[in-house]
């Protein structure tokens, strides 16, 4: 059974937007069986242009039922049906949003007659339901309202069937349903030619090959298909990747630190439309720890949200592992809680009172010998001015990626060959020449306590 459904809404985000306008009809493989349509109450305003679209107004609305007092009648009709769509996707995207906010995990098998369009009448100019119902003399007595894209859809649907009877074998419906993770514009046998457990940074395309978005990952192929599944469609970025995405092209870098690095600069660089909010949120973590200089004298460590301005000896993405930080280094160069931001009460810190603290925080410990801790720390643990390469995986078993960073700036990255004895001249000549920013540094920084080898030089 299938239910072939759509939709009218507010806008285009189904965590922003709400349905206003929802059909479903019941079909058997052969004929119609079943059909339900209503308006909805959306429960905020129609903007004009929507109305101006589909007809739909906000007094037409008015006392209409809100979504919670059809869904049961939803749940019941779809129940057992293939749930399809003209872009399942955004339909279904739409309705199981909507379920999920009366706390329901809506669950169906998804059909998209675009896709089943495009195996069936191969080389249309558009597969657009309007342009599709033209080619075939679909007549759509109401484009753009429920019940007329229902109908249309429907007819499109039975076309299909027709033409293509062999699509609809059990087995092809399998795999047809499991394919409907994958965009609407990409050939499935792409996603084929990605191989398993490879690191590295891919690019999706759209129609006219222009770059959308730039992605890193350890595992790339899994990473992809997690953007293609269900629970990510519920978003206005995500519902954008899988419309326009018609090509994935990739890197293999071998080494997260450098897929890290590639990522940030080609971001930089390709300016995708659909990576400015994900840059903020992944690759710059929230907290760094800074050295300062108190009023009696004693180099302190303090944390603080993270700052363009100010040099972070150390950043982190929560306060809780930038204080799991600051303890290590305090254990290590036996220094003073309340120098380090972890005692606030005054008087002498906890550590001095079990003799892990030499005084600083009470006067006993004068600031020219406490400083010398401290600054073999900040030696430790800071790179400004610090010339030397980092050693990670390659893209093989037989090399190694290597990471420049001269006079404290990042200089690029490149790979050598694991046979070969390299001098330190030998080692910058495998190095390929990238810029350095605020971003490319946070994220050396992050890697460079990892345990990812490093080998000093003079620059």
């Amino acid at each position: 059974m299938y239910a072939i459904v759509d939709i009218e809404t507010t806008g285009g985000q189904p965590n922003k937007s709400s349905i206003t306008e929802i059909a479903i009809i019941i079909h058997d493989g052969k004929k119609v069986v079943d059909k339900f349509c209503s308006l909805v109450n959306p429960q905020c305003y129609i903007p004009y242009f929507i109305t101006n679209l589909t007809g739909i107004t906000n007094e037409m609305v008015e006392n209409a039922p809100k979504f919670h007092e059809i869904a049961k009648q939803i749940v019941d009709i779809t129940k057992d049906c293939i749930f399809v769509a003209h872009n399942v996707n955004f339909d279904y995207g739409f309705v199981k949003a909507a379920f999920k906010n009366l706390g329901y995990n809506y669950q169906r098998k998804t059909l998209c007659t675009v896709k089943l369009s495009r195996k069936t009448f191969p080389k249309l100019s558009s597969y657009s339901l309007g342009n599709l119902c033209k080619t075939f003399n679909i007549n759509n007595l109401a484009q753009h309202r429920a019940l007329g894209d229902a109908e249309a859809t429907t007819k499109l649907f039975e076309k299909i069937i027709q033409t293509y009877p062999g699509l609809f074998s059990e087995e092809n419906i399998k795999q047809e349903i499991k394919n409907e993770i994958i965009p609407i514009e990409l050939d499935e046998n792409i996603l084929k030619t990605i191989p398993e457990n490879i690191t590295g940074v891919y690019y999706f395309h759209n129609l006219n090959g222009e770059i959308i978005y730039v992605g890193k990952s350890i595992d790339i192929k899994k990473r992809i298909i997690q953007h293609f599944s269900v629970s990510a469609q519920n978003n206005r970025r995500s519902l954008m990747l899988k419309n326009d995405i018609a090509d994935i092209t990739f890197e293999n870098t071998g080494s997260e630190l450098v897929a890290l690095l590639l990522e940030s600069d080609e971001i930089k660089k390709l300016k995708p439309k659909l990576n400015l909010a994900q840059k903020k949120t992944r690759q710059i973590p929230y907290y760094g720890i800074y050295s300062d200089l108190d009023n009696l004298g004693y180099l302190t460590f303090v944390i603080e949200r993270l700052s363009e301005q100010k040099e972070a000896i150390y950043t982190a993405d929560n306060l809780a592992e930038a204080k799991e930080f600051l303890y290590k280094i305090i254990e290590k160069y036996n220094l003073c809680l309340s120098k380090c931001d972890l005692h606030k009460t005054g008087g002498a810190c906890f550590n001095h009172q079990i003799e892990k603290c030499e005084g600083a925080c009470c006067g006993k410990e004068i600031p020219k010998n406490y400083n010398l801790k401290v600054e073999k720390a900040l030696e430790k643990y800071s790179f400004q001015n610090k010339s030397f390469f980092m050693i990670d995986k390659g893209r093989n078993m037989y090399e190694k990626s290597i990471i420049c960073i001269e006079n404290g700036q990042y200089k690029g990255f490149g790979y050598f060959d694991t046979e070969y004895q390299l001098g330190i001249e030998e080692l910058r000549n495998c190095v390929k020449k990238y810029n350095h920013n605020k971003d490319i540094q946070l994220i050396i920084k992050r890697f460079e306590n990892k345990n990812i080898e490093t080998i000093p030089f003079n620059s």
